[in-house]
């Protein structure tokens, strides 16, 4: 069930152009799948007239209590990473569809790309199985909160630079060659997740991607977020943001 609902800024952290907010709401949260994503009106930017999307980071169901991490790229974004602790936020949760969680004693990858991290998080603490992570980024700043990910199960790095971890991009690391995966999920950059979902093609392996795309409304409602896929036209904000790449035409 969608929520509508003002939701307090109770804790707020930044890492360069990414700001991370864990926001707390008055009411039950609505259950929450890894992979959904939430509608955040920004008040106050004359210039932004529509809401934005943002993946959903972690959930505390107890505090009632979600963590947007979020990359200030825009005004709309750069409004958001403004908010001060203490003040308020309008979100419409959860939309979308998520990721399919593995069985049990599945070997999984989560691998992400920039801000394309941020919904690995949640997924990785709602499996049964320890995942690994495989995290990319340009630079070393631009991968945050590795510490979390690293106490959910094994983290691999590269940066473009060589600043952190393996040098290149996330297909380029020893991991492929060194481990099998039964699962690989995926979020990013749509030329990373192309080339991931191509080594996964080539391997016979399963694998979900978290289609980036622009939304307006956020419920299939507005047409601008549109994916051709195998089963026609679809609205990425209703029938994804998750797809499993045998749906892409890709």
């Amino acid at each position: 069930m969608k929520q509508i609902a003002d939701f307090t800024l109770v804790e707020k952290e930044c890492f360069g152009n990414a700001v991370l907010l864990r926001l707390r709401g008055e009411r039950p949260l609505p259950e929450i799948a890894p992979g959904q994503f939430v509608q955040v009106r920004v008040d106050g930017s004359p210039s932004t007239y529509l809401r934005r999307p943002i993946s959903i980071h972690d959930v505390d169901s107890d505090k009632n209590e979600i963590v947007l991490l979020v990359q200030m790229v825009g005004e709309g974004t750069r409004h958001l990473g403004n908010t001060n602790v203490g003040e308020s936020l309008n979100i419409v949760l959860p939309l979308g569809n998520g990721y399919t969680l593995p069985e049990k004693e599945e070997r999984v990858l989560l691998v992400g790309g920039g801000i394309g991290i941020a919904p690995l998080y949640y997924l990785g603490k709602c499996m049964d199985v320890k995942p690994a992570f495989l995290l990319g980024g340009k630079k070393a700043s631009d991968l945050v909160r590795l510490e979390a990910y690293r106490a959910l199960g094994d983290t691999f790095v590269t940066t473009e630079d060589g600043s952190l971890g393996e040098k290149g991009m996330v297909t380029m690391h020893s991991v492929w060659k060194e481990r099998e995966f039964d699962k690989i999920y995926v979020c990013g950059p749509k030329r990373m997740m192309m080339a991931v979902a191509d080594i996964a093609k080539a391997n016979g392996v399963w694998c979900e991607v978290s289609l980036e795309h622009l939304m307006a409304c956020g419920l299939g409602a507005c047409l601008c977020c549109v994916e051709d896929t195998v089963d026609g036209h679809l609205c990425v904000c209703k029938e994804g943001p998750v797809f499993n790449i045998r749906r892409l035409k890709w």
